[in-house]
């Protein structure tokens, strides 16, 4: 019998103590818009706010359903898909806990801008148009953070698509590796490993290229010493000579 193959990659699996009062609290108080809201004020945002839990693979919304929930990850991971109109898959985002995705009228939008699937088992705070609008009523301080938070998500989707139709392929994944190693690095024996699952797909959707391109290039990053990978896992074990790629 074969052995199984192992990974260095942290078991996310969901507890009951992961959604706690103080967990989601402290998820919250990353969401840009709400750091600048005292405890008191963030425990009465809390209170609207309800929980709900995900199994790995799950379709949490699809692209153009109607934008009706504003989302918190609180723990696991998830990923946003874009569809376009020639049929492929964008990958846009992988997201922490602590991060928002979704969407509600109030941020602009009618429709849902992409598909969100959980990478793993998840757990995940929503809350809808009506409470969030008693918030904003409550809170100028947040209401003013969603307008220049709305500004800035639009600027980032801008510059996702100039990488995508500017830089080569390599620079792409090159950069792509580096962002995800600021989001998800954490140091290994193997070096900076991103602790998220992660497949030669995921990283074809995000530069925007087949996987088997995808698959090329890593395994030449590998050979060139710069990365190391395992089933569904990469750690990069010479960032400077990554970071150098990625300029060039």
């Amino acid at each position: 019998m074969s052995k199984r193959r192992s990974t260095p990659l942290k078991n996310p699996e969901i507890k009951g103590h992961h959604c706690t009062t103080d967990v989601r609290l402290g998820k919250l108080s990353m969401v840009p818009f709400f750091r600048a809201l005292s405890r008191q004020e963030l425990q009465k945002v809390e209170e609207k706010f309800s929980a709900n839990h995900f199994s790995r693979g799950d379709v949490i919304y699809l692209q153009n359903e109607r934008a009706t929930l504003l989302r918190v990850l609180v723990h696991g991971k998830v990923k946003l898909i874009r569809h376009t109109l020639e049929g492929k898959d964008v990958l846009l985002d992988m997201l922490n806990p602590g991060e928002f995705f979704g969407s509600l009228r109030a941020l602009g939008d009618e429709v849902y801008t992409d598909t969100a699937i959980t990478q793993t088992d998840a757990c995940i705070l929503s809350i809808g148009l009506g409470e969030f609008r008693s918030i904003l009523e409550e809170n100028p301080v947040v209401a003013l953070a969603v307008l220049d938070i709305t500004a800035d998500r639009l600027h980032s989707s801008r510059e996702h698509i100039r990488r995508l139709t500017t830089l080569s392929v390599e620079k792409r994944i090159a950069n792509i590796l580096i962002t995800l190693c600021t989001k998800f690095g954490e140091d290994s024996k193997y070096g900076m490993l991103l602790q998220l699952p992660l497949s030669r797909k995921d990283l074809a959707d995000m530069a925007g290229t087949s996987a088997e391109t995808a698959s090329r290039i890593m395994s030449q990053f590998q050979q060139d010493g710069i990365i190391k990978t395992g089933r569904r896992w990469v750690a990069v074990s010479n960032p400077a000579l990554l970071k150098k790629m990625a300029e060039e």
